[in-house]
């Protein structure tokens, strides 16, 4: 046999390897979040819900908004917290430089007046230009300050906080009336875990008026619909599982809950990162590893948030690419985790799981869409291989998209019409010929833009939900 014979065998064989390796993965990660969704079906939020609202103990909450150019979306955002069945809690608006009337439309509907408030200096931030305080609820706050990003928002948020927790919330985002509940859920029934995070859903479709989500709708656009798959797939799949062994790496920026006193003691948001959510958690596993201690951070599937997701390429593009050059940034801040004993599973598990599979996933699998064509042009491709490949694809696409799918609309006992699991069904069939090379391609751009050190987030265009 020719040396070009033994190559094509060598490339072909460690596509089929990575890719059993992948698929491998996934099915492990299937399995214990099947038994985590099972083992918590049947368990009563209502009653679970009022248990904790009418506990004395529940923490005092601090609920920040970042808002850059949300004019759109900030009234209904903090309309639905208003609406958070929460005993106790304040709601600070931060206002980042936006160039659109963000200011003023959250002025004028909730009636603020300017305050003299002492905001403190304990994390670093842009200068305040002014602090309003709405007249007909107090509880609602809104910091004024020059533009420095999502994470020196947050930051400022914090200074201003009063309360021991804080929830991040995205300021296109629409929260459940018992979300806060469940969340905090976590921290009341367990004083180790410092951070905890909810599952994030897609509203494109749906009607939301005033902050409350009527009806649950699907959007009938095929590139929403597939990043409703892809949310189910990403919640329902690898978090709940990581959380399950306490390795969660990523708790969504659009729905979490922090420890104050934690957040405070790694610095804050890191801003010089457009992965500061990411970037954050990671710090507070190596808090955690540093002191020896049994805190955790979890992610819970039944507190939900929804969000608007992009609906054109150019927003999807710049979305994926951004998220994916975060992935990167924080997972070289700290490489030193890698593999390294003292980190113990989030060493040898977690971190090359992220690494391997999700950051250089993109680099892999591009590269081996290359060899295929090359060999295929050069006759070097045997039937065989590229008959398993093509299984392997659907596997990895299709099969796990439509298990997320019943997963979502069984076990977490959400509403999907018969008529839309059809569709996503149909959808997920055709998602390797046409969305998987789109977001591949964006994921690549992410690491692109890493690569040569770009670092703005740019700005997404919303619709309003």
């Amino acid at each position: 046999m020719s040396m070009w014979h033994w190559i094509n065998l060598f490339f072909q064989t460690l596509i089929l390897i990575y890719m059993f390796i992948v698929i491998g993965v996934y099915v492990i990660m299937l399995i214990f979040s099947l038994i985590e969704l099972y083992r918590g079906r049947n368990i009563s939020r209502e009653s679970v819900d009022e248990e904790l609202q009418d506990v004395d103990y529940v923490y005092p909450l601090s609920i920040l908004v970042p808002a850059y150019n949300e004019s759109i979306n900030i009234i209904n955002t903090v309309q639905s917290l208003l609406s958070s069945r929460y005993p106790e809690y304040e709601i600070i608006i931060i206002n980042d430089g936006s160039k659109d009337d963000t200011l003023e439309v959250a002025i004028t509907h909730f009636k603020m007046k300017k305050v003299h408030r002492v905001i403190q200096t304990t994390l670093p931030s842009k200068d305040v230009r002014g602090i309003y305080q709405s007249t007909i609820d107090p509880r609602i706050l809104m910091i004024d300050k020059e533009n420095g990003g999502k994470a020196d928002s947050l930051n400022s948020g914090i200074n201003l906080s009063k309360y021991p927790y804080f929830c991040s919330i995205d300021g296109d985002c629409i929260l459940g009336e018992t979300s806060l509940v469940q969340v905090m859920e976590a921290f009341v029934k367990d004083p180790n875990v410092i951070a905890a995070g909810g599952n994030v859903k897609i509203a494109n479709g749906s009607d939301i008026q005033m902050g409350t989500l009527m009806r649950y709708g699907m959007s009938d656009k095929p590139l929403v619909m597939m990043q409703v798959i892809e949310y189910f797939r990403a919640f329902l799949m690898g978090r709940i599982t990581f959380s399950r062994f306490n390795m969660v790496f990523i708790i969504s920026g659009a729905f979490s809950i922090f420890s104050k006193k934690e957040v405070v003691e790694v610095g804050g948001y890191l801003r010089d990162t457009i992965g500061e959510d990411m970037e954050l958690v990671v710090r507070l596993h190596r808090l955690i590893r540093k002191k020896q201690k049994s805190k955790k951070i979890k992610f819970l599937p039944y507190p939900v948030c929804w969000t608007e997701a992009p609906e054109t390429y150019q927003q999807l593009k710049r979305q994926r690419s951004r998220w994916h050059q975060g992935l990167m940034e924080s997972l070289w801040r700290n490489k030193q985790i890698f593999a390294n004993p003292k980190y113990g599973k989030l060493g040898f598990i977690a971190f090359p799981y992220f690494l391997f599979i999700e950051c250089l996933g993109p680099i892999i699998e591009f590269a081996g869409y290359l060899y295929v064509i090359f060999a295929f042009f050069t006759g070097g491709v045997y039937l065989e291989f590229a008959l398993l490949l093509l299984l392997l694809f659907v596997i990895n696409g299709a099969l796990f998209s439509m298990v997320s799918v019943i997963m979502e609309s069984w076990l977490m006992k959400r509403y999907i019409s018969v008529k839309d699991i059809w569709r996503l069904f149909v959808l997920a069939i055709t998602e390797i010929f046409w969305y998987k090379p789109c977001t591949l391609w964006f994921r690549l751009l992410g690491l692109w833009n890493y690569a040569r050190g770009k670092s703005s987030w740019g700005e997404m265009v919303r619709k309003g939900l």
